[in-house]
């Protein structure tokens, strides 16, 4: 009686994990229903719409991000100081001859003659440094920069770089700089199976770089900004869109513009 009421409960449980065995698998074929759902064009019933529509949402609003917003501002309520003329700077301290020294060094002795309709800070190039590129790819930002975003620029995969910027301070010391850039890539269809379309959205990826404080000079400025990595893999090949920008503390910013460029195999494509 034992051995029986043994092999009962052995089969009573048994059937309870192969019943919970099934559900589970019933659950992941509903959600794999759902996951291709999204996936095949045509099919636009109201759950597969509205899922379809809040992911191309949340992307859309990942490629709109404005890019002077920081995390880092939000969460480290940071003050900046308030801005002084480079002429008050001058004027302070001037019984300390030391002071006046050093400041002599810093800012000059005279102040600059520049065009009082220009810009404050005047970013004229952008430069793309590679050893191994047959030469470097440079970025003319005092033309036309709607003819620049028509234009792109190949970059062959996996190979290191650094972006060097070229700017120009005209009148007032410009605190705090820094440098911006949101790069982006459009959805590419990979599948050509029909009635089967598979899209990659894009990846978004944001950088910035601290350029720092400078007073007026009449020779550019050059930042080199770290060394980074081009992506690299037959899929990482194509076109990517950049939006930069070059701010200051005071959210100014000096100039927006867009650039494209291309991942391939070689320099030569």
């Amino acid at each position: 009686m034992k051995q029986k009421r043994g092999g009962l409960e052995r089969e009573k449980a048994e059937e309870e994990l192969n019943t919970k065995e099934k559900k589970q698998r019933e659950m992941l074929a509903d959600a794999s229903y759902m996951f291709c759902q999204q996936l095949l064009p045509g099919n636009v019933d109201g759950a597969s719409a509205a899922l379809h529509g809040n992911l191309a949402g949340l992307m859309a609003d990942k490629k709109d991000w404005p890019i002077e917003e920081e995390e880092d501002d939000r969460n480290l309520n940071y003050i900046a100081p308030v801005q002084k003329s480079l002429e008050e700077i001058r004027q302070l301290d001037k019984d300390d001859e030391s002071l006046v020294k050093y400041k002599q060094t810093l800012l000059g002795r005279e102040t600059l003659t520049s065009d009082p309709t220009a810009c404050n800070v005047q970013v004229t190039r952008l430069t793309l440094m590679c050893d191994t590129a047959p030469q470097p790819i440079t970025m003319n930002l005092t033309d036309d920069l709607e003819a620049l975003k028509k234009k792109i620029f190949s970059l062959k995969e996996g190979v290191t770089y650094r972006l060097k910027i070229h700017f120009k301070v005209n009148r007032e010391i410009v605190a705090g700089l820094r440098y911006h850039q949101v790069t982006s890539r459009k959805g590419m269809q990979v599948c050509s199976i029909p009635q089967v379309s598979i899209v990659y959205l894009p990846v978004v990826s944001k950088a910035t770089y601290m350029v720092g404080s400078y007073g007026p000079k009449e020779e550019e400025y050059e930042f080199l900004c770290p060394t980074d990595e081009a992506p690299k893999g037959l899929m990482s090949r194509g076109n990517y869109q950049v939006k930069s920008c070059f701010v200051d503390d005071d959210k100014n910013a000096y100039l927006e513009w867009d650039w494209n460029f291309n991942i391939t195999k070689d320099w030569k494509e």
